[in-house]
């Protein structure tokens, strides 16, 4: 999930990320700052995984 993080926390706006991990679940991926959600979207599809939006 450190692939993620790291991927997330290079776009502009964002001032934080970070992965609460839940082992055979779906995992949560909290974002601080002001970033925008398609770049977020991009970034977590490119770390080779799939975004769930709430």
């Amino acid at each position: 999930m450190q692939t993620v993080e790291k991927a997330v926390s290079t776009l502009e706006g964002v001032e934080s990320a970070s992965v609460d991990l839940v082992p055979g679940g779906r995992s949560r991926l909290i974002v601080g700052g002001k970033a925008d959600d398609s770049a977020v979207r991009e970034a977590v599809t490119s770390a080779g995984y799939t975004l769930i939006s709430n």
